[in-house]
């Protein structure tokens, strides 16, 4: 669904059975008998990692074939030597996996068909549907045409079949220097479509390809090998963004003039985008190779791997994704709502801890010295099944140096002089003397504590409105917490050239000398919890038994677009 303002509307709810253009008609290609059975395919091209707009295909292709009792095959379009890798390869499969979606044996690479597409490009040449071209590649586009003006053919147009034949069987060979020629299809230099315009279906490369190492030198474009690896594998339905549709009359006209086992048909459904996010893949490539960010899985980035390392859970994502409308109008959906799912399934599912992020010394006075007591904390308040858990309590503490003012307003109900709060899960306290350093910084609270509350509560009834979290100073953990913010702020187009402009600089903030309960020792990368109060923290993978890192996956309340609208009221 759209509305006016350009956002995408969000799907209140999800429905049993989805409903949405692409389902009715395969609903209606099922009914007809055109198909008998579904098969779809996922099929990235191994030049970097996953985005979430890339998530928003994954689940439909995967979620379709699981749907209509198909089958949903993993392919990479290895096309392109310059650019894939091996390691993409292998993120590539780790994040769908992780996502929750399976191919089985059905995982295939355009690559295994190189020799059979090669095949499919000489049909076209002894047709007389393709030729080769002598012109540079600057050269071809200054006679491809305008949108509003027809191209002109190209001088090598009219080659006889004969030499294309021998041309093209010289250019797989590796006779000829890169650039130098390319086989082009034969259409119509007039149409309207400029994807029409005698495509280049073959260029020379002389680069090492991850899978076929030096075998070729030739490869065919994405454009002729994505239509034909369809039908080679017998998809009956292929999903593609809206940017392909241009390309739909090419991928038909080839599939038509080609002897391919079976006759796909191509949709088109709007891509995600994001607000304050750069979804484009040869932008979040420029970003880790400059150095904007640590590299593809920093927490800062849209791809799964980032996603997953700043504590995202896999459910979350799909959550969101299952709320998009699937349509043909492109629109935005704000980055809040994606937060949004984060933390309805964190606050669902994670366990609760405590951690103090700028510390602050409080110090009991009437507690005794060598005194520790372990005190009863449930690990979930609204999830009895998760039990409860143990943490050490003695004289002196950490507290959030912003639970303490010394000269608080009206509605600050926490610490001050002379006020009186409860320690979660611990007693009632209050502040007696304020202790400065020689710059007048408070280093130090002397409090005093009420030992017939323990737990919290007050034998004879009085009431206190500020509750604060806390640590054990002898038996925290001390950690670095890295808190994270949009990358970006407002890009109104993450594909402009100035996009960089857009930057945050704020978009990290490091905190050292961070304090969390000892339990934490026990934190895995893949379990998020909550700190009490603060937010939702994930274990970073750098992590070591010297230096516990957390990083926030998500903030309790949405306090930075609130920040930033401030700062930038327009």
């Amino acid at each position: 669904m759209f509305n006016g303002s350009g956002m995408t509307e969000i799907k209140d709810t999800v429905d049993e059975e989805q409903q949405d253009f692409i389902r009715e008609q395969i609903r209606a290609d099922l009914a007809s008998g055109k198909v008998d059975k579904v098969i779809t395919r996922f099929p990235p091209e191994p030049n970097g990692y996953l985005h979430i707009g890339h998530v928003k295909s994954i689940c439909l292709n995967f979620g379709i074939a699981e749907e209509f009792d198909g089958e949903c095959h993993l392919r990479f379009d290895d096309t392109n030597p310059v650019k894939e890798d091996i390691e993409f390869i292998d993120a590539i499969q780790e994040d769908v996996e992780w996502l929750g979606y399976s191919w089985g044996e059905k995982i295939y690479f355009a690559s295994d068909n190189f020799d059979q597409l090669y095949q499919y490009a000489e049909c076209l040449v002894e047709a007389g549907l393709a030729y080769v071209d002598d012109l540079t590649a600057e050269e071809i586009r200054e006679l491809r045409g305008t949108l509003t003006e027809p191209g002109k053919n190209s001088p090598y147009r009219d080659r006889n079949v004969n030499e294309n034949i021998d041309l093209f069987r010289r250019m797989k060979a590796g006779e000829f220097e890169d650039g130098s020629r390319v086989l082009r299809a034969k259409i119509d230099m007039a149409s309207g479509n400029v994807n029409l315009r005698d495509p280049v279906l073959y260029r020379i490369l002389t680069a090492t390809h991850p899978r076929t190492g030096d075998n070729w030198k030739i490869y065919p474009t994405y454009d002729f090998a994505h239509g034909q690896t369809d039908a080679i594998e017998g998809v009956t339905h292929s999903l593609c963004t809206l940017e392909f549709e241009d390309h739909r009359p090419l991928y038909d006209w080839l599939i038509q003039h080609l002897p391919v086992p079976a006759k796909p048909m191509q949709y088109e459904f709007s891509r995600l985008n994001l607000t304050n996010t750069v979804l484009s893949k040869r932008r979040l490539t420029q970003l880790t190779d400059v150095g904007h960010v640590s590299g593809w899985d920093d927490p800062r980035m849209p791809t799964v791997s980032g996603l997953r390392r700043r504590g995202v859970p896999a459910s979350a994502i799909r959550d969101f994704i299952s709320r998009l409308a699937i349509s043909k109008t492109e629109g935005t959906v704000e980055a809040a709502m994606l937060d949004h799912c984060v933390r309805d399934y964190l606050n669902r599912h994670a366990e609760r801890r405590m951690g103090v992020l700028r510390p602050l010394k409080l110090v009991i006075e009437n507690y005794p010295e060598d005194k520790t007591e372990e005190l009863v904390a449930v690990n979930h308040p609204g999830n009895d099944s998760l039990g409860t858990r143990k943490i050490p309590f003695s004289r002196e503490l950490y507290i959030e140096r912003e639970d303490f003012m010394e000269d608080p307003p009206k509605k600050f109900f926490r610490l001050g002089p002379g006020r009186e709060v409860r320690l979660r899960f611990a007693y009632f306290v209050t502040c007696n003397e304020v202790v400065k350093d020689e710059l007048g910084e408070v280093v130090e609270l002397r409090c005093s504590y009420d030992p017939e509350t323990k737990g919290g509560n007050a034998p004879d009834g009085r009431k206190v409105k500020g509750t604060i979290h806390w640590v054990s100073a002898a038996h925290a953990l001390e950690s670095e917490v890295r808190l994270y913010n949009p990358l970006f702020e407002n890009p109104k187009d993450g594909n402009a050239e100035d996009y960089l402009d857009k930057l945050n600089s704020d978009s990290l903030e490091i905190l050292k000398g961070c304090f969390v309960e000892p339990l934490l020792s026990l934190a895995t990368w893949d379990s998020p919890v909550q700190f009490e109060r603060t937010g939702y923290f994930n274990l970073d993978r750098s992590s070591n038994e010297g230096c516990l890192v957390f990083n926030r996956t998500v903030s309790l309340r949405d306090s930075w677009a609130k920040e930033n609208l401030k700062k930038n009221p327009s």
